[in-house]
């Protein structure tokens, strides 16, 4: 089901990117300032899209406006990367809660599913370095087979889960280019500094793990999940939990899934989401006037009120 839609999704896609190339450029010159060229990914949607969870035949994106730290920048070219090579990590907490294991038949649905030459890592997150059970490979009935239920208990937990993703992120330096994901099956909670609001949202780790995903263009698609003490905590320490994934997410040019402060009954309707937003996926390429090093917000918009994009929220330049 999952491999007939993404072929669907991925002719949409490409008919769109070539359709509506003529509306890009037009954006203004530079005036002969120093400039370097800039690519990011971006996902284009349409509202009606994200709501039904199906991809519609044509959209009408209008111009794109693409701002560097709050000065526009000018377009080059955007191109439609639903063929190019994907490789993605799947991270799964092993502190999760035992309703995590009932939805394992679907992930490995889902894998399954993944278009052929696609590189799949598995690896369970708990206290020391991840557990890796299966490295990157191209043998998707291998990666789903790969995947156990979880340990479920605190003794397993990890630190936070943010360390856990900047240890995987250099895993992606021996693949070869392209779209690069981690789906992070988490509760998003980093205890290190405390359970205060402020702690959980601005955790160093989660901050440093958004930028190292950033330069290597990974993008994080989080799934919210239970663990015992997100569990027994009560609703507001797990929406803050949430919004520490959704920063992560947003940060990285991903989507944060959850349902409410519990469990999700099932990652099906997540899957679907997760289809469209991969096989809308385009690599947008601009001129940037901004010469210093370091960390540059980004923002991308269109013309069209009906269109949704999503995108990293910036990136580093060294």
């Amino acid at each position: 089901m999952y491999r007939g839609c993404l072929s669907l999704i991925f002719a949409f896609a490409l008919f769109f990117a070539f359709s509506s190339y003529s509306l890009y450029s037009q954006t203004p010159s530079t005036n002969n300032q120093p400039v370097r060229t800039v690519t990011i990914p971006i996902s284009i949607f349409t509202k009606k899209e994200l709501r039904e969870g199906q991809a519609e035949e044509y959209i009408q994106a209008d111009q794109l406006i693409v701002r560097e730290d709050n000065d526009e920048q000018q377009i080059l070219s955007i191109k439609s990367v639903g063929d190019s090579p994907l490789c993605i990590a799947l991270l799964i907490q092993d502190d999760l809660t035992a309703n995590f294991n009932l939805q394992i038949k679907d992930i490995q649905q889902f894998i399954r599913g993944l278009p052929k030459g696609t590189r799949v890592l598995v690896a369970y997150l708990r206290s020391g370095s991840p557990q890796i059970v299966q490295k990157f490979t191209d043998d998707l009935d291998r990666a789903a087979n790969s995947l156990r239920i979880v340990a479920g208990t605190e003794a397993v937990a990890p630190r936070d889960p943010y360390e856990g993703v900047m240890e995987i992120l250099p895993k992606f330096d021996a693949m070869p280019a392209g779209r690069r994901a981690i789906l992070l099956f988490s509760d998003g909670l980093d205890v290190t500094q405390g359970l205060s609001l402020a702690s959980i949202t601005q955790s160093f780790d989660l901050d440093q793990a958004i930028l190292k995903a950033q330069r290597r263009s990974v993008a994080v698609y989080s799934f919210y999940g239970t663990t015992a003490l997100t569990e027994s905590s009560g609703s507001t320490l797990s929406f803050a939990a949430q919004g520490a994934l959704q920063k992560l997410s947003d940060g990285t040019g991903g989507r944060a899934f959850y349902s409410g402060s519990i469990a999700p009954i099932s990652y099906i309707p997540f899957f679907r989401e997760l289809v469209l937003n991969l096989n809308r996926q385009f690599a947008l390429t601009y001129l940037s006037t901004h010469m210093n090093k370091g960390y540059h917000k980004v923002t991308v918009r269109s013309t069209n009120p009906e269109v949704k994009i999503e995108h990293p929220n910036g990136y580093y330049y060294r």
